[in-house]
Formats: C-alpha cells, structure tokens, sequence
C-alpha cells in the first residue's frame, strides 16, 4: 500500500512541475518568421494581405476576439498608447472561426465601435495563431525590428505595462 502512495505522490509531482514549467516558459528573445494575414476593410485598415511582424520596424500585435469581455476592455488602453507612439506597426488580429458565428463585418464593426484606428484583420487558418502559440485572449506581443519576441502576455494590459513592453524595443 505504502508502495502505491509513493508511485501516486511521484505521478502527481511530476504532473504539478510539468505544468509549472510550461506556465513558466518564455519565448522572449525567440524571433519570429511572419505570417500573412488577410486585413480588413476598416478604420485605420484596408482590406488585403498584411505580413506581420514586419522587419525592421517594432511592433505591438494583440490578438483579440469580438465576444472577450477583457478584449473589450483593454482597447481603450491600446487606443491611447498607438495615438502617442509613433515608427511601431500595430496589428490586431482575431482568431474567431470568420463565417459561422462571427463575420468581417461583424469584426470591423466592433473595431469601429471600440475606437481601433490601426490594421485589424482576420487569421483565418490559425497561421498566426500558431506562430505565437495563442491559446487564449486578449494574447499580447511585442516585437523589435528584428522580429524578436520582447514581450509577451495574456489577459489584460494597461496603457502603462504597454508602453513598457514598448520601451524593450
């Protein structure tokens, strides 16, 4: 019995410390290769192909989704910090499945509405999505000019914590 404890203490220690070790890992430093994503017909966006990130200039990418709440309230703190930064490629990108519950109408609908005035497009074959390892929303990265991952987080940021991850750059 005392044998059976100890292999269920060892199992359960190592599944804790591989979950730390995943929650702990970073990817800044990693550069990154970009990914083409179809940007949409709105404010500050036109419609057409848009490679992100793109060389030689640093840039600030949220990934988003129409339905996030935390996404919702995190606009206004990235609509101030694009209106007082200038030489840096903003680009937000949703993963939504466009066609079934969400269109890009009902994308650049919801960036008008929440003062977007920078690219928004749509990563429709979760290429991007990939290549950042997004696995939930509101996702944040910030990049230099050599496409080097600075900065990167979920959840919600601040215009402060913003402007910081912009200042590694």
């Amino acid at each position: 019995m005392k044998r059976r404890d100890l292999l269920a203490g060892i199992g359960g220690l190592a599944v804790v410390g591989g979950g730390a070790v995943v929650a702990t890992r970073s990817r800044t430093e990693e550069t990154v290769e970009p990914v083409t994503v179809r940007q949409l017909d709105s404010d500050g966006s036109v419609a057409g192909d848009l490679r992100v990130p793109q060389q030689g200039q640093p840039t600030l990418l949220t990934v988003f989704a129409t339905w996030c709440s935390v996404c919702r309230r995190t606009m206004p703190e990235v609509v101030a910090v694009h209106e007082e930064t200038a030489d840096v490629q903003f680009v937000s990108v949703t993963n939504e499945a466009i066609g079934q519950t969400t269109t890009r109408e009902d994308v650049a609908d919801w960036w008008h509405t929440h003062g977007g005035s920078w690219p928004v497009a749509v990563d429709t074959d979760l290429e991007l999505t990939a290549a950042f390892d997004v696995r939930s929303v509101p996702h944040t990265v910030v990049l230099d000019s050599t496409n080097r991952i600075v900065s990167e987080d979920q959840g919600e940021k601040t215009a402060a914590e913003l402007r910081g991850a912009l200042a590694k750059t």
